[in-house]
């Protein structure tokens, strides 16, 4: 018979290799923060190599770190989103024209007479490179943003974001991510209703078959719903915390204060003329409103159940998108020339080396972080 004590091989205490440990996930936040500072760094740049490398850039890290999870899946609806972005900005080049003046007349529109309270606005007329050059430019630059965008969505767990979410925040925060939560979900009911009409023989397609697969989607969605909110309700959510008439009016205007400021202080830094009080009324709105936030997280009493961690690789993941963005505003002061090139007259872009070079350090996360939890369990196996 044999001994209970013997774990057997690959368990601790056997006589096998040691068990793997799996490190722990990286906090959600280090996600976010690295993507919007990738989206920042998109924004000081219209050159579309460096925009290109800031999407090439997203997507190894997302391929390398992205766990197998339904949540996980939405980087492909980000990719399909931003094309058509830049698409909807070429067609509106178009039709709408553009104030960039050019002389490669491409095709010729017919166009549109308008009346005089329309001055500026043209339909059709002459189509120039210059002017689908200085879209493309523009329509790259929000693509490149909604793919950082995309690029957090598919990398931080939406479920353990919520933790960390001040206490303020909490109610909020629970509705966001459960839209976040459901969109999978639904995604996953209608491709698995699909497949099972193709089976069966029956259409999938048109309207008779979006009826026939939409309404089990519905029915489904509010049982899912129906069943979410008995269980929050079953565990207190929504209760709060009685605090004084005092704090409440403080924590209202250190936080709606505190905002003005963020967004007074990101006009700034956006345009030329606020570059002085940009930053300094931007720091003071961010330390309002966090004043704001932790005093209006007393009413909403909870606890954390095994909080995520911010460590050492948490910083570094930030830090590289950080240092992304402040490298790159730098060189956008430095050397616009190079960062926004011109389309009149018409010039192929250079690829600038050293924000090049400042790019690939968004690259960082990819070779810090912990690898995904299946791919861990097959190099175990």
């Amino acid at each position: 018979m044999r001994d209970p004590r013997d774990r057997g091989p690959g368990r601790r205490g056997g006589t096998g290799a040691p068990a793997l440990r799996h490190r722990a996930p990286l906090h959600p936040g280090a996600w976010w923060l690295w993507a919007l500072a990738l989206g920042t760094a998109a924004t000081r740049t219209t050159n579309p190599l460096l925009l290109a490398l800031l999407a090439t850039v997203s997507a190894y890290v997302v391929a390398a770190r992205r766990p197998n999870a339904p949540w996980a899946r939405s980087y492909g609806a980000f990719v399909k989103l931003a094309l058509a972005v830049l698409a909807v900005r070429l067609v509106f080049a178009v039709v709408l024209g553009s104030p960039i003046p050019g002389t490669h007349v491409i095709a010729g529109l017919p166009e549109v007479p308008l009346p005089d309270w329309a001055q500026g606005i043209r339909l059709g007329g002459e189509v120039t490179a210059e002017a689908l050059v200085f879209a493309l430019y523009d329509g790259l630059k929000l693509a490149t943003l909604l793919l950082c965008v995309g690029a957090a969505n598919s990398l931080a767990n939406p479920s353990r974001l919520l933790k960390s979410l001040p206490g303020a925040l909490y109610e909020t925060g629970v509705a966001v991510v459960v839209a976040l939560t459901f969109a999978p979900h639904l995604i996953a009911d209608v491709r698995r209703l699909r497949a099972a009409r193709r089976l069966r023989g029956r259409p999938d397609t048109g309207v008779r078959g979006l009826l026939h697969v939409g309404l089990p989607v519905l029915e489904g969605a509010l049982e899912r719903s129906v069943a979410l909110a008995a269980a929050m309700d079953a565990r207190g959510y929504g209760r709060t915390a009685q605090v004084p008439a005092a704090v409440r009016r403080t924590t209202a205007a250190l936080t709606l204060g505190g905002l003005l400021g963020v967004c007074a202080g990101t006009y700034g830094l956006l345009t030329a003329e606020g570059g002085t009080y940009g930053l300094p009324v931007l720091l003071a709105g961010a330390a309002a409103a966090l004043a704001g936030l932790w005093l209006g997280g007393r009413r909403s009493p909870r606890t954390r159940y095994r909080p995520d961690r911010w460590d050492a690789r948490a910083w570094l993941v930030a830090a590289s998108g950080a240092a992304v963005a402040a490298l790159l505003a730098l060189a956008a002061a430095r050397d616009p020339a190079a960062l926004h090139p011109g389309v009149v007259p018409l010039v192929a872009p250079a690829l600038p080396l050293w924000p090049a070079a400042a790019v690939l350090i968004g690259l960082l996360p990819a070779f810090v972080t912990p690898a995904p939890e299946d791919a861990t369990r097959k190099e175990s196996s």
